[in-house]
């Protein structure tokens, strides 16, 4: 992780500006630079066929402005018609071999670019998936699909216009450079005197605008992550009449990325016409110290003066290409660190004799664990728990005691600051993380259901699931009914997060999923928290048939819920203050029982 982000846990946020602030400056352009490059490089091939064109394409410019002087001297001094006739189908010839030339270099680096945009959206993508859930919980999730989209968008686009530019460019300045010498040496030293004016007046250029393409780079990622956030709570915006506010939140964001946009672009953009200032002064001075030079009766004629200025043309134009592309690469720098700064955060790797596991038992153990999202606070202190095969252990306790927390250390979200936890007696460090996850059912209270089939929403809980097992944890789960009632059954597209169905219904779905994915330890956080009574019978009915031979963790607020549970542990600030059976602790006139009673007086009980 970042050393600038300390891990949080993640809670809900109400809609506002909440964004981390943006560097102004890009950390390490030459290693980025180099990044980009080790992805280009294995397309050896076609970089060397467009380093070809783009040297037959010099060649043919080099030729054709040799030939626009001799025509001068040749054959327009001395009026050859024919042979002026003739060296002009041969310059036609010449320049449509340039244009074929060009056409296949720039048609080449696209297709380069395209597949190193791809390779890089690739890498991005697969290391997302082996992050750990702190970096998620700490990091906007538009944020990231910006990264995703945007940040290698303009890596694409830069690479597909500026890298055939920078080839042909610094082929075309020493071979142009070449020429003019040959040609004429003094001229040639007169012409390039204006050369370091240019470069030092558009690195001045840079120094002002690379912050400011910084900013404007971060700020799209802002307004993704404002957006992204804005739009999944467009409901609760809407119940608490926010419209206003969250307009003036987007206006304020969006205003700000447009003025550094705004002076990016025009500071960058006054780079053109002061090049073309000090390019234009340069062929004035040509043009005149070249006349002085043939009434001064040197050895030089008009033709040599009118390519000297050309090859000048042809010389100073890639050199401005070259800088005016330098801001295009700064935006582009800036999004690959955005992107290569998550690809350089810490994955989530197994131990090196960590073991895949198989048919648990399920017998838990939690000893001495203490826990902390950061180091000034501790979350959980000396946690001591033991769950064996098919006990249900429920865990109560007020919001943010630390409940869920517990679950997420089983899972190995989260990493134990001390202490140990067991499976079966073996350490969860030594256990890989996919098998322990395989091993593992949790059904949230709000599930995620994704937009495709129902069939394939169940099948993620067991991708080798056949369509009769599918079928027979969906009767289990009790969704089996209200499935078939569907226009498609099983083959019924969801829509965004299976909005096309009750809570109930999504609920259901979960729990056949968990039944689908045969696990040996189920978790329950909040499952029938949100629906209401008589939909939570028949998901209670469900929950019986998924914890069946399965050791059982529930959370739960309603507390008339778990009173059948093995074990309830009450947890309160970190710590568990007490563990027994619901009659136990209703007994000892605690913690639990007081809860328990207040929720009954409050009229809070099924």
């Amino acid at each position: 992780m970042s050393a600038k982000s300390v891990p949080q846990p993640r809670i809900g946020r109400g809609p506002g500006i909440n964004f981390e602030k943006s560097n102004e400056k890009l950390n390490n352009p030459k290693e980025t630079t180099f990044r980009i490059l080790k992805y280009i490089g294995n397309k050896r091939l076609s970089l060397m066929l467009i380093f070809v064109f783009c040297v037959i394409t010099t060649l043919v410019s080099i030729m054709g402005t040799k030939l626009n002087g001799e025509i001068v001297d040749k054959y327009i001094s001395v009026g050859d018609i024919s042979g002026l006739f003739r060296i002009c189908i041969v310059l036609i010839f010449m320049y449509l071999v340039a244009t074929l030339s060009t056409f296949i270099q720039n048609r080449l680096m696209v297709s380069i670019a395209q597949k190193t945009s791809a390779e890089i959206r690739k890498d991005l993508y697969e290391k997302m998936q082996h992050l750990p859930l702190k970096y998620f919980d700490t990091h906007s999730s538009g944020d990231l699909m910006s990264r995703l989209t945007n940040d290698i968008d303009n890596i694409n686009m830069t690479m597909s216009q500026s890298i055939t530019q920078l080839i042909s460019g610094v082929i075309n300045i020493v071979g142009m450079l070449i020429a003019m010498l040959m040609l004429n040496k003094t001229l040639t030293i007169i012409g390039l005197i204006t050369t370091p004016i240019t470069i030092l007046a558009t690195r001045a250029l840079v120094k002002c605008t690379q912050p400011l393409f910084v900013k404007k780079q971060s700020g799209l990622g802002q307004l993704n992550g404002y957006i992204e956030e804005m739009v999944s709570g467009q409901k609760a915006v809407l119940l608490f009449s926010q419209e206003e506010k969250v307009k003036k939140e987007f206006s304020e964001i969006n205003k700000n990325i447009t003025k550094y946009s705004i002076l990016a672009e025009a500071l960058s953009g006054f780079m053109g016409p002061i090049n073309n200032f000090i390019n234009n002064l340069t062929y004035l001075i040509l043009a005149i110290c070249g006349g002085v030079f043939l009434l001064k009766g040197m050895d030089i004629t008009v033709g040599v003066i009118f390519s000297i200025i050309l090859y000048m043309r042809n010389f100073n134009q890639p050199i401005n290409q070259i800088l005016n592309i330098s801001n295009t690469i700064q935006g582009a720098l800036a999004g690959a660190e955005r992107v290569f700064e998550v690809m350089d955060e810490e994955s989530e790797v197994d131990k090196s004799d960590a073991v895949d596991v198989e048919n648990l038992d399920g017998e838990v153990k939690l000893e001495n664990v203490d826990f902390s999202y950061n180091k000034n606070k501790k979350v959980l202190n000396k946690i001591n728990l033991t769950a064996h095969k098919g006990q249900t252990i429920a865990i109560v306790g007020p919001t943010g005691s630390g409940k869920t927390t517990i679950i997420n250390l089983l899972n190995k979200f989260y990493h134990i600051d001390s202490g140990t936890i067991t499976i079966d007696g073996i350490d969860i460090d030594n256990i890989t993380m996919e098998s322990l996850r395989k091993s593992v059912a949790v059904v949230l209270q709000d599930t995620y259901l994704f937009s495709v089939s129902i069939r394939e929403n169940l099948k993620y809980g067991n991708l080798n699931a056949t369509d009769e097992e599918i079928i027979e944890a969906a009767k289990l789960a009790n969704a089996h009914h209200f499935i078939m009632q569907l226009e498609d059954g099983y083959d019924t597209v969801l829509s965004d997060n299976g909005s096309n169905l009750s809570q109930g219904q999504r609920q259901l779905l979960a729990i056949a999923r968990a039944i689908l994915s045969k696990s040996s330890i189920l978790i329950l956080d909040e499952a029938t928290s949100s629906i209401d009574t008589r939909t939570e019978v028949h998901i209670q009915n469900a929950m019986v048939n998924l914890m069946e031979g399965k050791t059982t963790f529930i959370i739960a607020h309603r507390l008339s819920t778990i009173r059948n549970a093995d074990v309830i542990l009450a947890v309160k600030d970190g710590e568990i203050i007490e563990k027994g059976t619901h009659d136990e602790l209703l007994e000892a006139k605690g913690f639990y029982a007081n809860l328990y009673n207040s929720q009954f007086r409050s009229g809070l009980s099924i």
